[in-house]
């Protein structure tokens, strides 16, 4: 063993201290390099020290006071976790799956069950739903393959929902078996061509074959991303029931392999999947639909109105980036009249960026995907976009912040109704299109105690299936709320729609219409993530 403390015996006092204090700072720090190699990570739970229900909730409560979300969008600077950036977040979860626990399977099992999810779903419209179209067999597969590809005329929610959320399926096959999201797209590209040419006996589609992998793909690494902040292996008993029961609720896919490689059951010490800060708000309220136009509540439908925004991962933490470690989504249903439900879905997500932080000011700039959805009997409008972004953060004063974030996106396929407003017929009543897509963003927060918000959409859409011509579409929705206690607002939106539509043979059509939305919110923050952002 060496002594650190050995000296000359005919040294002075000074010069023992002369080598005894170098000697303490190099024992101080050869200990610290030992402690943090051996200390176990911050959420792991410790065997023989107590409960583990009582271990997780301790873990909790530390990493949420030690690693929450100061006003500048990045946890506290000085903390007593030391936490490795390579492999954590600041906020101590996980950046990446742990590969030890979510082993990738070979590329053939998520393959056989991309077969599975066609097969079933084909039964189920050939034999409970008695489809004419799923009524497939060796004459049907191929005049599909001898006629070649078409542009189908399904239903505007068959085609810009069903389909994606099919490719969801798809997509989370491979994703729940171990593969990153670019590696798990080309298996929604093979379902869905699977499906085009064996699962019904229409023509193989292109707005099908474009829609169900890029739609089913945010879809799905959404599903994905929302279920593992559910899922926490570590748990046990009834919490452990309903984390898998939700988690499968939201990914059925996933929650199927789970039970198939027996991860439902397994018990694992430390947490395993990646995990980002989770905010959520829920909206419950009144809307009123205008026949007129631009009337504010004037004659026409009062709806029911319920919504859900999801706000994941923060987008002004410093780090690296990967697809979909920030997106938000918000989907909005309409109870009152009529047989839709679902009124609209709208999101976006990054595929990679980066960020810039200088004193009170916050920046991330990168790749985002982007889709929309407008089913209402105001019109219906879908795109799917791929395009440029910004998230800027001013920090006004501790309780005042300004967030804006701007888009333009190219849209390789977009939908658009013909008429003023969709109709209930069977038969498509919209033009297939692509161009452009500008978004921007921007929210006021005086601390907790109100919010004023500017959203404007923009879309200029070519018709490439339809009457020819071009659409210039525009949707304008400034909102306010005021805390009425607790985490729970009252607000109000004008939401106005402005349509000008010009073809080549027929005359210009404008159409402009408007609603107004009271409702209440209740805003779930997630203490490491705070702030409304959007």
């Amino acid at each position: 063993m060496i002594n650190l403390y050995a000296f000359p015996a005919t040294a002075t006092p000074y010069s023992v201290n002369k080598i005894k204090i170098p000697a303490l700072l190099l024992l101080l720090l050869f200990s610290q390099g030992l402690f943090a190699q051996n200390t176990a990570p911050i959420d792991t739970i410790k065997p023989g020290n107590g409960p583990r229900k009582e271990q997780l909730k301790e873990i909790k409560e530390v990493k949420t006071q030690l690693l929450k979300d100061s006003t500048n969008g990045e946890p506290k600077k000085s903390l007593p976790i030391k936490i490795d950036t390579t492999v954590r977040n600041k906020y101590g979860d996980l950046l990446n799956d742990d590969k030890k626990f979510n082993k990738r399977y070979p590329l053939w099992k998520p393959l056989v069950e991309v077969v599975g999810v066609n097969v079933f779903t084909q039964s189920l419209d050939r034999f409970v739903l008695k489809a004419d179209f799923s009524k497939v067999g060796p004459t049907s597969w191929g005049d599909n393959l001898r006629n070649g590809w078409e542009w189908d005329s399904d239903r505007f929610g068959i085609n810009f929902i069903g389909h994606p959320y099919t490719g969801s399926m798809y997509f989370n096959a491979a994703r729940s078996q171990g593969y990153g999201y670019f590696q798990s797209v080309p298996y929604a590209v093979a379902g869905s061509l699977m499906w085009e040419y064996f699962g019904e006996t229409t023509r193989p589609s292109y707005n099908d074959v474009i829609n169900t992998p890029i739609n089913g793909a945010f879809l799905g690494e959404i599903f994905y991303r929302i279920s593992s902040n559910i899922l926490d292996d570590r748990t046990t008993g009834s919490e452990r029931v309903f984390r898998e029961i939700a988690a499968g609720l939201i990914d059925p896919v996933r929650g199927l392999n789970r039970l198939l490689q027996g991860k439902s059951f397994r018990k694992t010490n430390t947490e395993v999947y990646q995990k980002e800060p989770f905010n959520i708000t829920l909206f419950a309220g009144m809307h009123k639909i205008n026949e007129d136009n631009k009337t504010v509540f004037g004659k026409g439908p009062t709806e029911a109105l319920f919504n859900i925004q999801l706000d994941y991962g923060n987008p002004f933490e410093d780090r690296s980036r990967k697809p979909f470690d920030f997106f938000k989504l918000r989907t909005e249903f309409s109870f009152g009249s009529g047989r839709k439900i679902l009124d609209n879905l709208t999101g976006y997500g990054i595929l990679v960026g980066k960020n810039i932080t200088h004193d009170k000011f916050s920046m991330l700039y990168g790749v985002f995907q982007y889709d929309d959805y407008w089913d209402n009997k105001t019109f219906e409008l879908g795109a799917i976009g791929f395009g440029g972004g910004v998230f800027l953060k001013n920090t006004l004063s501790e309780n005042i912040h300004l967030y804006t974030n701007a888009h333009l996106a190219l849209v390789p396929l977009a939908g658009n109704s013909t008429r003023f407003g969709p109709d209930t017929s069977q038969i498509r009543d919209y033009t297939y299109n692509n161009g452009l897509e500008g978004k921007f963003e921007t929210t006021l927060n005086l601390g907790k105690a109100a919010s004023a918000s500017f959203v404007y959409y923009y879309f200029l859409l070519h018709t490439t299936v339809g009457e020819a011509g071009t659409n210039y579409i525009s949707i304008l929705k400034p909102r306010v709320t005021v805390r009425l206690f607790s985490n729970v607002s009252l607000g109000f939106e004008h939401f106005i729609y402005f349509d000008d539509r010009y073809l080549k043979t027929l005359p210009a059509i404008y159409s402009v219409r408007t609603e107004q939305k009271i409702f209440l919110s209740w805003f779930l923050e997630d203490p490491q993530r705070k702030g409304r952002y959007n």
